[in-house]
């Protein structure tokens, strides 16, 4: 349908404008879609104009998400989707989740939920889970409609209740608060996984810590994860500490993010050693996105004149808020210095200046002074300016 309409519109409106849409593909491709979405629109008579509307109108979504679902469900089917609806709506999900689930997995509008929704529910309420609960479970990962309740999803609840029986983690806790972890398949990826930390000397504290936080790294397939720890356990990180595990996910999310975070530093006058020594001092200095290292190496550098090599031996400060936390600290600590309530003889450490808890930092440098009001409003001012310029 949607060549057939291009072709029109070509044989249509003559060859210069096929010249004028080659030199604006964007904008000819944005025309084309406006026609498909008017034509579909238009059409009711058609079943999969009938689909689609209703996907807008009863659904929610968007003329261009109504026409991607459109294609994934078959429209001869004599089930009704308002079934579905329904059932979603009694068990407590929100209208932004039922959105996104059949964004996602429009099919679902299609299926008997007394057959193949209700079984989950059910199990997932004996569990202690609530509606609105299992409603973030499906708006998180809607693909989980599809897994096995006997085949899937009670082996894995076997699993992390056996895993976490040492602890007071417990399975549910652990699925409500990462929802992902019911994607891996326990025989396959998981409990592989889990073993090759194991073998290496991981304790089982530490092992619960990466499922709490970076459970993704465990669908990871078993030879390529043992990899990762390999090499990681080549850079001398001890695996009875935190920072291990933690490399372990900085690693496995890729040689291509890695390398050309490298390279980033590298732009700032770090040598390659001196990432990994600052990647063994502190692993998660590499998850900051490519535009965080380069705001927050020119507001160091340029704006707070300290050495990038002095960075380095500090990198756990790449991961804090420009917005949040530099710059409103910065402007008070420049003001005391200004003002000269600060003598630049007194060496403040700007590196734990920036690491201390709001709390101690206004006690420490706003609080104590005659001129408290004034630097608290300054304070504020710079945290209020964050929150607009994200707005």
């Amino acid at each position: 349908m949607f060549n057939f309409l291009c072709r029109t519109f070509l044989l249509r409106y003559g060859k210069n404008h096929t010249v004028r849409a080659a030199s604006s593909t964007c904008k000819f491709q944005r025309f084309q879609s406006s026609i498909l979405v008017k034509y579909v629109s238009t059409t009711t008579s058609r079943p999969e104009s009938i689909i689609v509307s209703y996907l807008i109108n009863s659904c929610g979504l968007s003329p261009e998400s109504a026409l991607a679902a459109s294609k994934s469900v078959n429209s001869g089917s004599k089930k009704s989707p308002d079934l579905v609806i329904s059932f979603f709506r009694s068990h407590g999900f929100s209208e932004a989740q039922i959105s996104k689930v059949i964004r996602r997995n429009p099919r679902v509008l299609w299926t008997r939920p007394e057959e193949t929704l209700l079984p989950k529910f059910e199990f997932l309420y004996s569990r202690g889970f609530s509606g609105p609960e299992i409603g973030y479970i499906f708006h998180v990962y809607p693909l989980f409609l599809h897994r096995s309740l006997e085949n899937h999803i009670i082996p894995i609840f076997n699993y992390l209740d056996d895993l976490f029986k040492s602890s007071c983690e417990t399975a549910v806790a652990a699925i409500k608060r990462n929802p992902v972890l019911l994607h891996h398949d326990v025989k396959t990826c998981m409990a592989p996984n889990v073993n090759v930390l194991r073998e290496n000397g991981v304790p089982e504290s530490k092992i619960h810590l990466f499922l709490r936080y970076w459970s993704r790294m465990f669908g990871t397939r078993p030879d390529t994860f043992r990899n990762t720890v390999k090499v990681v356990k080549e850079m001398g990180i001890n695996p009875l500490t935190s920072h291990f595990v933690q490399a372990v996910y900085v690693k496995g999310c890729g040689t291509a993010k890695w390398d050309s975070k490298v390279s980033v530093y590298k732009r700032w006058g770090w040598s390659e050693e001196e990432v990994l020594a600052a990647f063994v001092k502190y692993p998660m200095f590499m998850t900051a996105s490519e535009n965080k290292i380069m705001a927050v190496m020119d507001f160091l550098v340029n704006k707070m004149h300290l050495e990038s090599s002095a960075i380095a031996k500090r990198p756990d400060v790449i991961v804090l808020s420009l917005e949040k936390t530099f710059v409103p600290r910065a402007a008070v600590i420049q003001f005391l210095m200004s003002n000269g309530l600060i003598k630049k003889k007194q060496n403040v450490n700007l590196f734990t200046v920036f690491k201390y808890t709001e709390k101690t930092f206004l006690q420490r440098f706003v609080n104590c002074y005659d001129e408290g009001p004034q630097l608290l409003k300054l304070y504020q001012e710079k945290l209020e300016l964050s929150k607009t310029k994200k707005k």
